[in-house]
């Protein structure tokens, strides 16, 4: 029997409620990337490959580019750089071109100036850890746990669907 329904007018408004968040993320990093919780097992996951600066770089780009006062963007260009890209950083990530983003650009951020290397980033996270986390315990250990759940859950989940189907 199929489980999901999705709203009438094709949008999937409902569906992650429907769509068991462990299909979602191995769907695509994207929406493994929106996710609070799937970043939450991603970072479980980096961490133990020693590679979490990867998916923190991605989030403090992201970040970044939401930001819209001038000063706040500095700070925050600057805190990716020391943290990401320096020399010196703590938690380098291995991007080309890191080199050429000098200092003097801190000083005149604009909301895509890491683009390029977010980009990379995620590439390579794409290509490489993501699809280790697919096949790792932590990913498929919380897949079995929601399977149970949703087992337990299944008379109650179907009332509650059906209602909302009425409810729209």
């Amino acid at each position: 029997m199929d489980h999901y329904i999705h709203d009438s007018d094709g949008s999937s408004s409902s569906s992650h409620q429907s769509l068991k968040s462990t299909a979602k993320w191995a769907a695509s990093l994207e929406n493994l990337l929106e996710d609070p919780e799937g970043v939450k097992r991603f970072r479980e996951f980096l961490k133990k490959e020693f590679s979490e600066e990867n998916v923190l770089f991605w989030l403090a780009c992201e970040d970044f580019k939401k930001m819209q006062d001038k000063k706040q963007m500095q700070e925050k260009a600057k805190e990716i750089y020391m943290t990401f890209l320096s020399s010196k950083a703590s938690s380098q990530v291995n991007v080309e071109g890191q080199s050429r983003l000098n200092e003097k650009i801190l000083e005149e951020p604009h909301p895509l100036m890491f683009q390029k290397l977010q980009d990379q980033i995620f590439n390579l996270m794409k290509y490489d850890s993501y699809s280790r986390f697919l096949k790792s315990d932590l990913f498929l250990k919380h897949k079995r746990t929601e399977e149970e759940e949703e087992d337990s859950s299944d008379a109650q989940t179907a009332a509650k669907r059906a209602s909302r189907i009425y409810n729209t």
